[in-house]
């Protein structure tokens, strides 16, 4: 059984889905800390041939919330983010059926963020056709007490897991050692270098995965894009 667990993020990076379609089962972490500064409530875009910053507002609450806690600003102006959307993507290719899916999520009326990026992960991951079984992990029979990689540990027991999948940023936190003496095999996600044909000359590597879908047929993402990374 391979398992990845990850932070919910909004609309991510292809990257993201290439660790969900690496695996068996993918756990989205609901009670952890909201971190500020990372990617749970924004993201990139293109636009002018450069890329943009487009983000979810939040209601203001303490920095020691977790995720599930979190809200969706009453000021978020759906119609708004979408003419941003389309006015930026309007003439791109796919631009139809993938502003049918932004749309379709957006236009989810969920206030809660965790919720509403659960859902949005789940909408895009059915778009690409992953089959991987995604859980919430305060769902999972575990002590929510622990912290770090002991937490790590303890959720990979729960689920019977044998490889553990992170992101290749975790490399500099986890050992391959650590986890052997679990009796769980440690791999890394290691995307390959990927571009398509934007508007520009210039690719713009890593934007949202609204970008990929703009830009490339469903089935060609799953075909080849979603496949170009390696387990390391």
């Amino acid at each position: 059984m391979k398992v990845a667990i990850m932070q919910p993020y909004f609309f991510p990076y292809i990257g993201y889905f290439q660790l969900i379609h690496s695996v068996d089962l993918f756990i989205l972490y609901d009670n952890i800390k909201y971190t500020k500064k990372g990617w749970i409530n924004r993201n990139r875009l293109l636009r002018d041939h450069s890329d943009f910053q487009i983000s979810l507002p939040l209601t203001k609450q303490s920095d020691f919330c977790e995720i599930r806690d979190r809200s969706i600003a009453p000021s978020f102006n759906r119609i708004k983010f979408l003419n941003q959307i389309k006015e930026a993507y309007r003439k791109a290719p796919y631009f139809k059926p993938a502003y049918s899916m932004v749309s379709d999520i957006i236009e989810n009326d969920e206030q809660n963020l965790f919720k509403f990026l659960h859902s949005s992960i789940c909408k895009v991951s059915d778009e690409l056709n992953l089959d991987t079984k995604i859980l919430i992990s305060s769902e999972i029979d575990i002590d929510h007490n622990l912290k770090g990689q002991d937490k790590i540990f303890s959720i990979c027991k729960a689920v019977q897991a044998t490889e553990y999948v992170n992101a290749i940023g975790g490399q500099e936190l986890y050992s391959k050692e650590d986890f052997s003496r679990m009796g769980i095999d440690l791999s890394f996600v290691l995307s390959k270098p990927i571009s398509y044909a934007q508007f520009s000359n210039t690719f713009i590597p890593w934007l949202s995965i609204i970008d990929v879908l703009m830009f490339n047929a469903c089935c060609h993402i799953k075909d080849d894009i979603l496949l170009k990374y390696e387990l390391i």
